[in-house]
């Protein structure tokens, strides 16, 4: 506050930063300017800018605390880190390298063609989402990741993963999935279904288990009456996954799809195979919303 009005400030994180939401057009702003519009610096005292910026506040993802250690000690040479990780894995090097427990196998293409077929035991993290978030937030940062792709995505992964810290990346599958299936190796799928095959099934199948992946505020604002709530961030831990049966029939959405099919991956990498994708999520549901019984969370929300 007691920086002069025309000195110029540039965002950290452009949309993702309060200083980048009131930009607007502009790619700069200036002390004056955010003195005047962004809603933080409209405290009287300095008790209530600390309210009003932290207030509400989520916890931060599980890769700040790791990012801001990196960020203090140095990163590793990215062109380190890219000799290593683009080195092209022929099936059979695939094969034995994720015979190690720890290695993770992280596929990373679009939701459409995960669902279709997968290597078993894949984690999936699709480049069109939240994917550096998400794999920050769900990922170890200690155990080496090897990558399954589209055709040409490689040097992407590999660049999105090392900026939030990601170092141990020890190749990718040479020709991607196709590769994996022309070899006649076993192969995963996830079962997609559609918000009104879901609905259609409710009152018929008394071992129908929903699981609803979005975080708490979001289920509290509105959910289907049965639905159990593990938001996805949960998953990472398997006991989260502790009450999932053998004869049950289990339904899992997120807002859109692509949590759900997040979710869908670490449950099956668990060996619960039960599972059923719901195709568009709470958007889908709530445009049947006379087919389904909602309800509100009025507490959560308070």
């Amino acid at each position: 506050m007691p920086l002069n009005d025309d000195i110029i400030l540039y965002p950290a994180h452009g949309e993702g930063s309060s200083c980048g939401k009131n930009l607007g057009p502009e790619t700069y702003s200036t002390i004056g300017n955010q003195k005047q519009t962004n809603y933080a610096l409209q405290q009287a005292t300095k008790e209530d800018f600390i309210k009003a910026v932290t207030e509400g506040l989520a916890l931060p993802p599980a890769y700040f605390p790791i990012n801001a250690k990196i960020n203090k000690e140095g990163y590793k040479s990215l062109n380190n880190i890219m000799e290593k990780a683009l080195q092209p894995l022929s099936v059979d090097v695939f094969k034995s390298k994720i015979k190690n427990s720890d290695v993770i196998i992280l596929d990373t293409r679009r939701a459409e063609i995960f669902t279709q077929g997968f290597v078993p035991g894949s984690i999936f993290i699709g480049l069109e989402g939240r994917f550096a978030e998400w794999a920050g937030s769900l990922l170890s940062f200690d155990k080496p990741i090897i990558l399954v792709t589209e055709n040409g995505k490689e040097k992407e992964t590999i660049i999105r993963l090392a900026r939030v810290g990601f170092e141990k990346i020890d190749g990718y599958l040479q020709s991607g999935y196709e590769a994996w299936k022309a070899a006649g190796e076993t192969i995963d799928i996830i079962i997609d279904v559609k918000a009104d095959e879901l609905a259609m099934d409710i009152p018929f199948d008394e071992n129908l288990v929903i699981v609803d992946v979005r975080k708490e505020t979001e289920f509290a604002d509105g959910h289907i009456k049965q639905a159990v709530n593990i938001p996805l961030l949960e998953l990472n831990d398997p006991g989260s996954m502790a009450n999932m049966e053998d004869n049950q029939n289990i339904y899992i959405h997120c807002a859109g799809g692509y949590r759900s099919l997040i979710a869908s991956s670490l449950i099956k990498k668990e060996g619960i195979h039960n599972i059923r994708n719901v195709v568009g999520g709470w958007k889908s549901i709530k445009e049947l919303s006379d087919k389904f019984e909602i309800e509100k969370t009025v507490e959560a929300l308070n």
